[in-house]
């Protein structure tokens, strides 16, 4: 029996000369300047969207105990926050692997800092259990949990447990709820399937639109998981960081 991958990567796009490959390429272009510039007028309407005003007073738990919506700005005007889909009492490979793999790739936070936005994961789940994890991932952003009730008046209207970004404004100490995005509006956050996007083969995902033959080898979320566990967890194991998040299963 051939190898599952040299069977899937048999399959190549036609080859041809030079100057076909770039006249090809410059049609190809003609559609993705448009797409940026309808990103630029989606962006602009953004900016223009009304505002709704949120208690800054909305208790949240961080690294030095209880604080506010309102110090979770770090002084900034701006706020994004992600909420973070969490399983209670599971470990590490039982949890969020769609929330593993966009905060995975939230790093440097330097320029968000320069733009006077700050950037914070709002957890939702208890923060002990949640700040291990956040040790086990190596991640170093901003770590809060905001209590049942926080949340339920942090997400009015929305769906509590639900992988979410929202954007804040902060005026003095007045705080404005200005977007909210959810489910595939979180690759916001992602780098690594934009760049797979500009390859041969895409994401090898069975809903993308490929060529017959083009290897389509991830299902669900069988993209975010490898052997059982979300991906980016494999590197910390072999770095020798434990599983254990002090549940009391585990």
């Amino acid at each position: 029996m051939k190898d599952a991958m040299t069977d899937a990567f048999a399959t190549a796009p036609a080859v041809v000369d030079r100057s076909t490959f770039e006249t090809e390429l410059a049609a190809l272009r003609v559609r993705e300047k448009a797409h940026t510039r309808e990103g630029d007028a989606i962006a602009a309407a953004r900016r223009r969207l009304p505002m709704a005003e949120v208690d800054g007073a909305i208790p949240i738990i961080g690294e030095r105990g209880p604080l506010t919506l309102l110090d979770a700005f770090e002084g900034r005007r701006m706020l994004i926050a992600y909420y973070f889909m969490w399983r209670p009492g599971q470990t590490a490979p039982e949890q969020c692997e769609g929330c593993t793999w966009v905060t995975s790739q939230v790093r440097e936070l330097s320029y968000l800092h320069s733009r006077d936005a700050t950037f914070a994961v709002f957890c939702q789940g208890p923060y002990e259990e949640s700040a291990r994890y956040r040790a086990f991932m190596g991640w170093e952003m901003p770590w809060y949990s905001p209590p049942k009730a926080s949340l339920e008046s942090l997400l009015v209207g929305r769906r509590v447990g639900m992988m979410h970004i929202v954007c804040y404004l902060r005026q003095g100490t007045k705080v404005f709820e200005t977007y909210w995005t959810t489910r595939r509006g979180v690759e916001a956050m992602d780098n690594s399937f934009r760049l797979l996007d500009l390859t041969a083969y895409g994401r090898q995902e069975t809903w993308e639109d490929s060529p017959n033959g083009w290897p389509q080898r991830f299902e669900g979320t069988q993209h975010m998981r490898i052997d059982g566990r979300p991906t980016s967890q494999w590197s910390r194991l072999r770095a020798g960081y434990s599983d254990d998040l002090g549940t009391d299963s585990h």
